[in-house]
């Protein structure tokens, strides 16, 4: 398997000028319980990212808030200095407060801190995509995007985007600065952000479902996702991340992983292809 399969899920250009395969990868899970502190295995972190890439992944959100910064230093050290196409997405805005603890934090000063940290971190000189993580309700968000927008001017960034937002603070933060991505909580069990992702089809904003693997109940013995599973030789999760695929040509699954079996299970799903008649059984075996 060292053939780029995720090449297969087809491209998409985030912001007009950075096109990246639509089947991504995800840190989240790279850091320890909580998300937060060192990985329980440094080493197979490493594997994973560098297996992910070498399946042609060249979309990878990450976040200061993972470890903090363990999932970014571990990015580094697997695949800096890093290809010309692999685009590096991460995330500003939670502060820790220690293992599970996640606080909105907007303030200007903080997030230029972030993002300079972020850069020395990553070993980057600019952040292709940085998503504000999310909107601190105690601070203007005149404040908060017209900070990263100062740093976008400063060369520092390249494009912005959202995270976990309504379509009225999209247009509220797009009246600031231009947005080209949101990043939302959607799978095929999860949908409140179906008005959201529609949105972004409308205004090609790349939408980037956290959290896409949320299977549950469909992937247990004999449901609907195990059924057609076995009818494509595929696994549970497989099929979860084809009807992403299938949903929106704007979809920019991320699933994470601290396994290379798993990451690679994962990477073969852009070789699924399910028909009309699997996609819109899979939709209404769930109620949204």
């Amino acid at each position: 398997m060292s053939e780029a399969v995720a090449a297969a899920a087809g491209e998409f250009t985030i912001g007009g000028d950075l096109t990246v395969r639509r089947l991504g990868y995800g840190t989240m899970q790279l850091p320890g319980e909580g998300v937060w502190g060192e990985s329980r295995d440094p080493d197979e972190a490493v594997r994973v990212l560098r297996r992910a890439v070498e399946l042609g992944v060249n979309f990878i959100d990450t976040a200061d808030a993972y470890g903090p910064f363990t999932a970014d230093l571990l990015l580094k050290k697997a695949l800096h200095p890093y290809a010309d196409d692999l685009v590096i997405a991460t995330k500003a805005g939670f502060a820790r407060t220690g293992p599970g603890g996640w606080v909105p934090l907007g303030r200007p000063e903080y997030l230029r801190q972030q993002v300079e940290l972020s850069l020395r971190n990553l070993g980057l000189e600019r952040i292709d995509l940085l998503q504000l993580h999310r909107i601190d309700p105690k601070v203007p968000l005149a404040d908060q995007i017209g900070e990263l927008a100062k740093l976008q001017v400063e060369g520092k960034i390249r494009h912005l985007g959202l995270s976990e937002v309504s379509v009225e603070e999209i247009r509220e933060a797009a009246a600031i600065a231009p947005i080209v991505s949101v990043q939302n909580l959607y799978n095929l069990s999860q949908r409140d952000a179906e008005p959201v992702l529609e949105y972004a089809e409308q205004n090609n904003l790349g939408f980037i479902p956290w959290f896409p693997l949320a299977t549950g109940g469909l992937a247990k013995a004999g449901g609907p996702l195990d059924e057609i599973a076995r009818e494509h030789d595929a696994s549970p999760s497989q099929l979860a991340l084809a009807w992403l695929l299938k949903r929106s040509p704007v979809m920019l699954p991320i699933p994470g992983t601290s396994s290379v079996a798993h990451v690679e299970d994962n990477v073969n799903a852009a070789k699924v292809e399910l028909s009309d008649e699997e996609f819109n059984r899979l939709t209404d075996a769930v109620s949204r």
